[in-house]
């Protein structure tokens, strides 16, 4: 559980439309191509309302995906959730779970693959399934893997078909097809009762399944803040709206006894247009997107599914030769077995075998996951810090486990005991074999934390591990707060008690507290070991209640000073520290104080910092070393130039471009905090922040 080196993170190179496109081009294959005829079979003409229920009742999931992506973005997703919050055993069945889940889920669109591919080649639909799956086994071996681009261009392409489909046939619904057929087949409505309707539900839920795929790239996406929860809502309501339109012109538009066992439904709901297109070229432009779909699908599936054995070998959870990568630096074993077991459930099950097994995995895995918000919410955790929360927290879980329950049981008794038997089967396999290999727990142990059992710290510091590699929030006043912190130069004979002395008073001044509480919470922090003192630098921090920002001292001693130190065993090291930076920030903000320390912590190990640190001639030089490239001035006030303008005025009269922010002034030998009303003078040199395109118009400001 160290952290990851930056060599083994994963670049940040997926944005908004990225997430949208992974999420869509996940659930548009079996779910819209394969299954609303299997699905109106059990359930009449409401088959669309049962895909919109399906839509509305995965909305807890999503929302707590979202959270857990953008608190814990690895690799591994829904195994690492499970696995971090309720710990190995609960990681142990929800990982194979999801894992048996996926492969269900590539099975089923293999399977539609060799249904739509019969439109060409007359073929059996199992055995080109099996090819498939062998094919892909092979691909993923060598290396060919799912790309941004492709998503996106198969998304794009799905889409634009697919909103043609839904306007063309409302159009033969409404104006084409005599008024009493489309009564008539809208006739047979709950045709099994509101049992058989909720079982429709449960049926089709595997189609929604895909929108949270986005958790196991979320280490790879960018402001995952902002673009994870915006990319899964886009990508449900179209999908979604694209489901019941497209299901009620299915219904519309083809006899009943005719959709209720048809494998390839759009296809042959093309077939009833009369338009000016010729049937042979309408019916083949739909087969070969489907086709794309599922072949996007498949080759997905069989590498989102090959990486949970993976992930899961390298907790020791599974043999190790599973994590292991072959020659074309690709988890070969993984790879094949997931083959083996996907070819397993092709010949034993069929279509509707398999699509209600993968939605129970689903709906299983679901419910954990919505566990497990609650369980990390609830262990309060400092360093669990999500960017995105679920709203209705709790209910919103609660209600989402509740609604997995109550669709597993209304989808039938083989539903059900084939998922107990699996997570007997997961359990078996935990207790037998990897109970004994590992030593973690999860964060559950932290919310039993006041019975003393089991809490396990290692499990904090993986996440300020998390902390650090994600970095600041776009609102984070990282830079306003370097900007403006005061600055304590310090010679030799100076003692760190006495630093922490005379930065406690420079704190309190500004903060408008007692002294000597910080000083004394400082030097605590030190004795007991919360105070971060490593590769000559020492971060003495605190949570202060009553302020409302943060604030911050930077102290250098380019000669070196001793700072006494505590290890877990309570005995005392000396370590010679050369830059010292003491944070305070507000008490009801955790995150942003971790936040904070951990962007530090980045810019301490930047490539000789330390040097670099000790070579600069004055305090504007040092915090350049620690603010974001670009994303800061300075600007002296002179009367030959174009800052002439500022002098005299007020900050709020400036005009500066919205966005950047004067955060610190220097006058002489004083420094100023600014506000609004401050009056600048001439010879004030001012520290400006703000992103580099505001910066580039505040210079053709000052320069005009």
């Amino acid at each position: 559980m160290k952290e990851l080196s930056k060599d083994d993170r994963l670049k940040k190179n997926l944005g908004l439309f990225d997430v949208y496109a992974i999420c869509t081009g996940a659930m548009f294959s079996s779910g819209f191509f394969l299954l609303p005829g299997l699905a109106a079979a059990k359930t009449g003409s409401s088959v669309a309302l049962a895909y919109l229920v399906a839509g509305f009742l995965i909305l807890p999931a999503m929302f707590s995906k979202a959270e857990l992506s953008t608190a814990l973005p690895r690799a591994g997703g829904t195994y690492y959730f499970l696995d971090r919050s309720l710990g190995p055993m609960f990681g142990t069945v929800g990982g194979l779970g999801t894992y048996l889940s996926l492969s269900l889920k590539t099975a089923f669109a293999l399977i539609g693959i060799g249904a739509y591919a019969s439109f060409f080649v007359a073929l059996p639909i199992k055995p080109v399934a099996i090819a498939l799956t062998v094919g892909f086994v092979f691909i993923n071996i060598t290396g060919a893997k799912e790309t941004a681009s492709l998503q996106r261009f198969l998304v794009v392409t799905l889409v634009t078909i697919l909103t043609y489909f839904i306007a063309q046939g409302a159009y033969e619904a409404i104006a084409v097809q005599p008024d009493e057929l489309v009564d008539q087949r809208y006739e047979d409505f709950l045709t099994d009762g509101m049992g058989g309707f909720f079982a429709t539900v449960g049926f089709v839920f595997v189609s929604y399944a895909g929108l949270t795929k986005v958790s196991s790239v979320a280490e790879e996406v960018k402001n995952p803040e902002r673009n994870i929860p915006l990319g899964m809502i886009l990508s449900l309501v179209s999908t979604t709206l694209f489901y019941v339109l497209g299901v009620m012109v299915m219904v519309a538009l083809i006899d009943p006894a005719e959709f209720h066992k048809d494998l390839t439904p759009v296809a042959t709901a093309v077939s009833k247009f009369d338009t000016f297109i010729p049937q042979n070229i309408l019916v083949g432009f739909v087969v070969i997107a489907a086709l794309s779909a599922f072949f996007s699908t498949g080759n997905a599936g069989v590498m989102a599914a090959s990486r949970y054995p993976m992930a899961m070998a390298r907790d020791k959870l599974l043999p190790d030769g599973l994590a292991k990568l072959g020659k074309f630096k690709t988890p070969t074993m993984a790879v094949v077995l997931t083959g083996v077991i996907m070819i397993c459930f092709i010949l034993l099950l069929d279509a509707t075998g398999i699509a209600k097994l993968a939605s129970a995995f689903q709906l299983l895995i679901f419910m954990l996951v919505n566990l497990s918000v609650i369980v990390m919410r609830e262990s309060r955790i400092e360093s669990y810090d999500p960017g995105y929360k679920s709203p209705l927290y709790p209910w919103m879980q609660i209600g989402g486990m509740i609604v997995s329950v109550v669709l597993i049981i209304y989808m039938g008794w083989m539903a059900i005991l084939f998922t107990i038997g699996m997570i007997a089967v997961c359990l078996t396999w935990y207790f037998r074999y990897a109970r004994k290999r590992v030593s973690r727990t999860g964060a559950i142990c932290h919310w039993f934390q006041r019975l003393g059992k089991n809490q396990y710290d290692e499990l904090d510091q993986e996440f300020r591990g998390i902390l650090k590699e994600k970095g600041l929030r776009q609102d984070d006043p990282f830079n306003e707060v370097v900007a403006r912190a005061q600055f304590l130069e310090i010679d030799k004979s100076e003692k760190f008690e006495d630093l922490i002395k005379e930065a406690s008073i420079m704190l309190a001044e500004r903060l408008k507290v007692d002294a000597t509480k910080l000083e004394a919470s400082f030097l605590e922090g030190t004795r007991t070991g919360r105070t971060p003192v490593t590769g000559g630098v020492a971060l003495p921090h605190m949570h202060l209640m009553g302020i409302d920002k943060p604030e911050m001292v930077i102290a250098r001693s380019k000669s070196g000073m001793q700072v006494d130190v505590f290890d877990v065993m309570g005995d005392e090291m000396e370590q010679q520290t050369f830059a010292i930076f003491l944070l305070v920030s507000p008490e009801g903000n955790p995150g942003l104080h971790l936040r904070m320390l951990a962007e530090l912590a980045n810019r301490i190990d930047q490539d000789e910092f330390l040097s670099r640190w000790n070579e600069e001639p004055n305090s504007a030089h040092l915090k350049q070393l620690l603010l974001n490239d670009g994303h800061y001035m300075t600007l002296t006030l002179k009367t030959n130039n174009g800052s002439q303008k500022f002098i005299g005025k007020a900050i709020k009269e400036l005009g500066l471009p919205e966005g950047s922010l004067v955060a610190m002034i220097q006058r002489g030998s004083q420094r100023v905090v600014p506000s609004g009303s401050t009056i600048l003078e001439e010879a004030d040199r001012l520290i400006i922040i703000g992103e580099p395109k505001i910066l580039t118009k505040l210079r053709v400001l000052i320069e005009s």
